[in-house]
Order: C-alpha cells, then structure tokens, then sequence
C-alpha cells in the first residue's frame, strides 16, 4: 500500500498541491463509484433477475455500499495528497461526519430489510387478525426506531463540531430552564412517539381497522411514527395525530374481529305480517353471498299511532360487506312489502263519521216569545 502511495505521490507531483489534492479525491471517488457499479451487476448477474432474498440485499445496500467504498477510496488517498494542514482537518472531520451517517444509513436499511421479510408471510390482512397484529407492531416500531437511529446519527455528527458540543454542554450544565424550554418545545413529538409505541403494545387500533373519528367512518390505512392516515369510505384522507388514540375516545367496529353485524331499519303499517317478513328476510339472506351464516333476525322494536317499527339484524364477515348486505336487504325488503303485501306499506288513516244534527234547546221558548210579540201587535191595530 505504502508503494502505491508512493507511486501516485511521483505521478501528481508536477500539479500544485491544492489541484492534485482536489484531483486525487475526485478520482478515487470515481473509482469508487465505477467499481461498485461493476461489483453490483456482476453479483446481480451471479444471482439471477428473480426476485430473490439476494436481490433485495443488493438492492437495499446499494446506496450504503456505495457510500462505504466512496469512503474507503478517500481514506486511501488521503495520505498521498499534498494537503495542507487545515483542509486536511476539513476533510478529516468531513469523513467523520460521512462515517456516522453511513452507520445510521446501514441500521435503518437493516431494520427495512428485516421487518420486510418478516411481514412476508402475512399476505391477505383484510380478514386475518393476527395478521393486522403482526403488520401493526412491526410497521409502528420500525418507524420508531428508524426515527430514533436518525435522531442519534444527527446528534452524533453535530457533537463533532466544537461549537455545537459546547453549546450542548452548556445546556446540560444548565438543566434548569433552558432545558424546560427545550422539553415543552419537543413535547408534542415526544407525546407522538411515546402514542406509538403504546399503540404498538396496546393495539387500540391495528392496519385496515375499520373506525369512526369525528363522526367519520373509514380504515386505518398506515401508522406513521408520529400520525395515523385513516382511509374514509369516499376514498378521502384524515391524518390523526398518534396521541389522539390514547387521549380521545373513538369507536374500532374490528378490535377483536372483522365480523359486524348490521341493521336495517323499516317502519309498517299494524296490518302488516311480521311472520311473513320474516321468513322472506331468512330467505333474502341466504341468496347473497355476503351473508356470513351467523345471525339473521326480525324484531318488532318499537311502535307509535301510527306504524310499528322492524329491525332487521344481519352479519358479514367485514365492514365493507356489512354496509353492502344492510343496502341489498333493505331494497330486497321494500320490493317483497310492495309485491306481495301492499297493504303492509305505512298510511294514514281518518275516520270520517256522518253529521251531527243539533236540536237546541231554546228553539220552543224562541217561538213562543215570536207568537206573544206578533199577537201584541195584532191588538194595537
């Protein structure tokens, strides 16, 4: 090594030193650059173009190796160029400040890798609740972690700097309210990445939960590290933030299973056969395929002056298919009640009764007042 130093030393020397400095770097970090690009389609050639667990890791390490070997090259280098003192130490801490960030690059492309090959076996989560328990827990902590390892790279290459590692340890030093300060300002992610890892743990709501927020019905689509995306039934997006769930009350139509049961709603006139209803609701229910065969049920639940009010209770396998079933039994119920029973439909009744004749009393004491005052009158012609 020393006599391949030596040798570029020899062919860079007729240069000015700052231009065989730049010169040197630049070319071994094209070097670098080429070498890795001849590596990686060799070994994906050796591999094969299926895709196999050999090419997702050359695929997911490409940019760190890539990284790495940039590195490698700079520090071979380094010392045969003619550098002065101090863009020798610019450089040096450059590569320092490279070194870390490659270290948390390589961590959070590890953690990918594995969390993906883990969730591979989980394929179909829309029905599977151990599947939404895995894929829950895995994508919630992954993101946790990936933002811890970027929090801890970011620290570590600013402590690098004298005046940042000053300035950090004054504020330790410090700890009163300068510290307060900095811990109610980081307060709301602080409370978000806690919310998810509480949620990781707890599982008050998982991926594809069906849910009601703020009067809105939707799926949780993806957990993030500090938010939660809900996919509303009109294909709309509601951010929640992560600490919403452990603060706020809301409703999970699927915490222990996608299975729900519906209802649906009809209102009849008293002349209406319930037996009858009934027996076609049964009937109605096993011609679809989005019954599940667990409950189907008819109750007469309230009544009024002037209709009875029925429920129909009917059970899916998922909340989609619960909202599907409730609107084809409902139109299926409405088409059966005007084909076959008519009369059972709501109306209004009056009954409309003869006229009263009034005999009032006074009538015999007008008259006879009438025949004294036209007699009286006789007398005075």
């Amino acid at each position: 090594m020393n006599k391949v130093q030596a040798m570029l030393q020899r062919t860079i020397a007729f240069m000015p030193d700052w231009m065989a400095g730049i010169a040197l770097v630049a070319v071994a970090i094209v070097l670098a650059l080429l070498v890795h690009r001849i590596g990686a389609m060799l070994v994906k050639r050796a591999i094969g173009e299926r895709r196999s667990l050999g090419v997702q890791i050359l695929e997911a390490t490409s940019g760190p190796t890539r990284l790495a070997l940039c590195l490698a090259a700079v520090a071979f280098v380094m010392p045969a160029a003619p550098l002065s003192d101090l863009v020798r130490s610019d450089l040096t801490h450059l590569f320092a400040v490279a070194t870390i960030a490659l270290v948390g690059w390589i961590t959070i492309r590890a953690i990918d890798l594995a969390s993906t090959q883990y969730l591979l076996r989980y394929h179909d989560i829309t029905e599977n609740l151990l599947a939404r328990k895995h894929v829950t827990q895995v994508r919630v902590f992954k993101r946790v972690i990936d933002t811890l390892v970027i929090v801890i790279a970011v620290s570590t290459a600013l402590m690098t700097f004298d005046s940042v590692r000053q300035y950090g340890v004054s504020l330790f030093a410090s700890a009163g309210a300068a510290g307060l300060v900095v811990g109610l300002a980081a307060r709301p992610l602080l409370s978000n990445l806690i919310a998810g890892v509480q949620i990781a743990v707890t599982q008050p709501i998982r991926i594809e939960d069906a849910v009601i927020i703020e009067n809105e019905w939707g799926w949780v689509e993806d957990i993030a590290s500090t938010y939660v995306v809900i996919r509303l039934w009109d294909w709309r997006r509601m951010v929640v933030p992560l600490s919403y769930f452990i603060e706020r009350p809301f409703q999970n139509w699927t915490r222990d299973a996608a299975s729900l049961i519906g209802s649906v709603i009809l209102h009849v006139d008293y002349a209406a056969d319930v037996g009858r209803i009934r027996k076609y609701l049964e009937q109605a229910v096993k011609e679809t395929k989005l019954w599940d065969g667990a409950v189907v049920n008819l109750q007469v639940v309230e009544t009024d002056a002037r209709t009875m009010q029925l429920r129909a209770l009917v059970s899916a396998r998922n909340a989609p298919n619960s909202w599907d079933l409730r609107c084809e039994i409902r139109e299926k119920l409405i088409s059966f009640l005007q084909r076959e029973m008519p009369k059972a439909l709501p109306r209004e009744r009056a009954d409309i009764s003869p006229p009263l004749v009034v005999q009032e009393e006074f009538e015999p004491r007008k008259d006879r007042a009438m025949a004294r005052a036209m007699s009286g009158a006789h007398r005075e012609h």
